[in-house]
């Protein structure tokens, strides 16, 4: 199904939604498995994960109240990194349902887990994909990303981060050695 309709089906159906409390609250979206999602080997194409977890994040975003916090001030969303594991295909017209949830936060960036479920078949309520998505908002006016904190108080609950898990820690690990990596290349 192409990315434009579901995003249009979403707005139309699904974004006057219940409210998601944050970070408590999960974003659950149900998808299906149409052919333009395949790829050669008849499976949900890697890519259209990542795809997919946009509109997941954008439901986890529309429901705690962060757009509407965004579009006053002018902040845009942007991702910083991404890791995912996959563990089960999702064929051809299988129903599945993503899940998404805050973890946590640091600083400017905010934790998402975003969980893919089978809803159909032998292998319903299996994990077919478990990703860790971090990100923020970035004020394009002060040309600064913005403290999660001020984005909680925007949407009018705690500003404490809840413990992030070890794989969240770890994860954040990666990101720094990466980001060493890009500036000892960048000096060369």
């Amino acid at each position: 199904m192409n990315l434009w309709f579901r995003l249009f089906w979403y707005v139309v159906f699904h974004s006057w939604r219940r409210k998601i409390e944050i970070p408590e609250g999960v974003s659950k979206l149900n998808f299906r498995v149409w052919p333009l999602d395949l790829d050669a080997s008849f499976h949900l194409n890697n890519g259209r994960y990542l795809t997919l977890m946009d509109q997941g994040r954008l439901d986890l975003m529309v429901g705690g109240g962060v757009v509407q916090a965004a579009l006053r001030h002018g902040w845009t969303p942007i991702a910083n990194a991404i890791v995912i594991r996959f563990r089960r295909e999702l064929r051809l017209f299988e129903k599945m349902q993503i899940q998404s949830c805050v973890l946590g936060w640091k600083g400017n960036e905010i934790v998402i887990e975003q969980v893919f479920l089978s809803k159909s078949g032998p292998r319903a309520g299996h994990v077919a994909a478990r990703a860790i998505f971090t990100g923020g908002l970035y004020d394009r006016k002060a040309k600064a990303f913005v403290p999660v904190s001020r984005m909680m108080e925007e949407i009018g609950t705690s500003i404490v981060s809840p413990e992030l898990p070890a794989e969240a820690e770890a994860f954040f690990e990666s990101i720094e050695r990466l980001r060493d990596l890009d500036r000892s290349s960048a000096r060369s």
